[in-house]
């Protein structure tokens, strides 16, 4: 009986030894893994995007208010077409000679090509920001005709101006009395049939709309109202709240007030005292903040203040350059009396 037992329990030993022996494979398994994950995370760190990259340096750069983002020794495609360089620092603004790139292993033409590179997607960039603002210039330029056709119709076309700023068309209503009546907010029937008559192509486009009210330099009580900011922004709020009721949506509405502090030409002009008492319906722009900087200079003489030109005008202009009085088409000069008050 004894030795019977003996023999179990040693093929029992024999068979934990077995397992025992077989057991590294699991670790062996668990370490490729690993090594597997970590050589695919260093390949895919080592694909360097060089547009991507710069843009990274530059806000890292920004972000920490340092001249310029340094990484050592990291080494990959600068294109993907397998041209790889060590990148230790990315400095847009240094001259590759001057000694400010460290320990770069970088040579001079390399940095060269890569300043080259990185000044031919900025001339790239430009084109395409001046492309974009010379069509956005010419739409909004239809879109001043569409207005005053819809003027013209109405006899209207010198009770309002246009200006093609950075944010879009700025449509100029010189209140005067027409529109408001003096220290007051409230519409009065000349101001609705204007905006009656501007609201219907307004409704149609996509842009969104603020309203600015301005004041004149006059230093006169406003009577209803505790400043000149209250009233300016009033008579902007009753603008919007009546092109709201007329079709536009309230989400692509604002109203701002200035109240005297963005005069539409200088005070010391007896003209001001009627120009700058105005609201600006402006059809705000959809081009980029880079585009839209570019805008006034692509409207050309269109960016200063100018009469409402018609569609049938518009077709027989004369050439660059010639002279435009200020009348509208029916030879009405603009509203211009002097009002004694805001």
């Amino acid at each position: 009986m004894s030795s019977g037992g003996g023999k179990r329990k040693q093929r029992h030993e024999e068979h934990e030894e077995h397992v025992n022996h077989e057991r590294w494979l699991v670790s062996y398994a668990d370490m490729l893994t690993l090594l597997f994950v970590l050589f695919v995370v260093l390949y895919s760190m080592s694909d360097v995007n060089m547009k991507k990259f710069a843009q990274l340096a530059s806000g890292l750069s920004s972000g920490f208010g340092a001249q310029s983002v340094a990484f050592q020794g990291q080494t990959g495609p600068m294109d993907g077409s397998g041209n790889s360089a060590e990148i230790v620092q990315i400095d847009p603004g240094a001259n590759p000679g001057d000694g400010k790139a460290g320990s770069s292993s970088l040579t001079a033409q390399q940095q060269e090509a890569l300043k080259a590179a990185m000044a031919a997607e900025d001339r790239k960039k430009a084109s395409q920001n001046a492309e974009a603002a010379a069509k956005e210039a010419e739409s909004l330029k239809k879109l001043e005709n569409k207005i005053s056709d819809a003027l013209a119709a109405k006899k209207l076309l010198n009770q309002v101006q246009f200006t093609i700023d950075r944010r879009g068309l700025v449509v100029t209503v010189l209140t005067n009395e027409v529109v408001f009546a003096g220290n007051r907010a409230e519409l009065q029937a000349g101001g609705r049939k204007i905006l009656d008559a501007i609201a219907p192509t307004l409704v149609k486009l996509p842009n969104n709309i603020e309203v600015d009210g301005n004041t004149n330099q006059l230093k006169a009580k406003t009577t209803f109202y505790p400043s000149g900011w209250e009233l300016s922004a009033a008579r902007a709020s009753t603008t919007v709240r009546y092109l709201v009721g007329h079709g536009l949506a309230k989400n692509r509405m604002s109203a701002v007030g200035y109240s005297d502090t963005k005069p539409l030409i200088d005070p010391s002009d007896p003209r001001s005292i009627t120009m700058n008492r105005r609201v600006d319906i402006v059809v705000l722009t959809t081009l980029t903040a880079d585009q839209a900087a570019l805008l006034p200079a692509a409207a050309g003489s269109d960016n200063k203040l100018h009469p409402g030109q018609t569609s049938a005008a518009a077709k027989s202009a004369q050439p660059a350059g010639s002279t435009t009085d200020n009348t509208d088409e029916s030879g009405t000069e603009p509203n211009t009396n002097t009002p004694t008050h805001d």
